[in-house]
């Protein structure tokens, strides 16, 4: 019998009818033993090493695969949020790009019924949106294909001081033309050019409004830059041009 078939099994039951003589060791003795005297198995060091365990100082404690498995759940975490915010900067991106563009086209409009046309374009194609209008209070001539409005009308959409509104689509606002699906929201910006490039001339008021099919596409919380850009781009462009009565 070969000296492994020799080696003890520290896990097999107690023999009974064992005379007493030799070594007759048990897993529960030796870790009774190994219980009350740690710190011989501790100054081990190259028996732990053998047993694949690191040795560290005595109030060090070795946490392994449970520090392993938090540092993986915080660098996925890090990588999502990333994620999104690598996103979140594509679409931003992606928008002032659109923006930039549609406001070289709207500078190219050789009056102001092109200049509304335009406008209307550029919403529909490039943002997706339903509609863009400019509208301009009276008295005074609106030009062809400007909405009209009343003397007030612009305060009592956004209030005396209002510069801007962003929400649900106003019952009976007339601004916008046939669309295939109803507008649900709608963005007004107010706008006060000097028409006819006259400074000196009394600005009128009036809006630039653009519309959405969905009920989430202008939302009061929304920030409004991009089409607030778009709107000074289209009152300043406005103002080459005067309008006749």
């Amino acid at each position: 019998m070969t000296p492994a078939d020799q080696t003890a099994d520290l896990f097999a039951e107690p023999d009974p009818h064992a005379d007493g003589h030799g070594p007759d060791l048990h897993w529960p003795d030796v870790r009774a033993w190994l219980q009350a005297h740690p710190q011989t198995l501790l100054d081990d060091r190259s028996l732990l090493e053998e047993v694949g365990l690191k040795p560290h100082g005595r109030n060090v404690v070795e946490f392994g695969r449970a520090a392993l498995t938090r540092l993986e759940e915080a660098a996925e975490r890090e990588a999502d949020a990333r994620k999104r915010i690598e996103s979140i900067a594509r679409a931003n991106f992606a928008a002032q790009t659109q923006t930039h563009v549609a406001a070289l086209d709207l500078l190219e409009a050789r009056n102001p019924s092109d200049l509304a046309r335009r406008l209307d374009a550029v919403a529909q194609g490039r943002f997706g949106l339903a509609g863009a209008a400019i509208a301009l209070e009276r008295p005074g001539g609106v030009p062809f294909g400007w909405r009209g409005l009343e003397a007030g009308d612009v305060d009592a959409l956004l209030g005396e001081h209002g510069l801007t509104w962003l929400g649900p689509m106003f019952e009976g606002l007339d601004l916008f033309g046939p669309s295939p699906e109803p507008i649900r929201s709608v963005a007004l910006i107010r706008m006060a050019p000097h028409l006819g490039g006259d400074r000196a001339e009394q600005a009128r008021p009036a809006l630039c409004a653009f519309a959405s099919s969905e009920e989430e596409g202008f939302t009061p919380g929304m920030g409004c830059e991009l089409v607030a850009f778009i709107a000074r781009v289209v009152e300043r462009t406005a103002e080459r041009w005067p309008v006749l009565n």
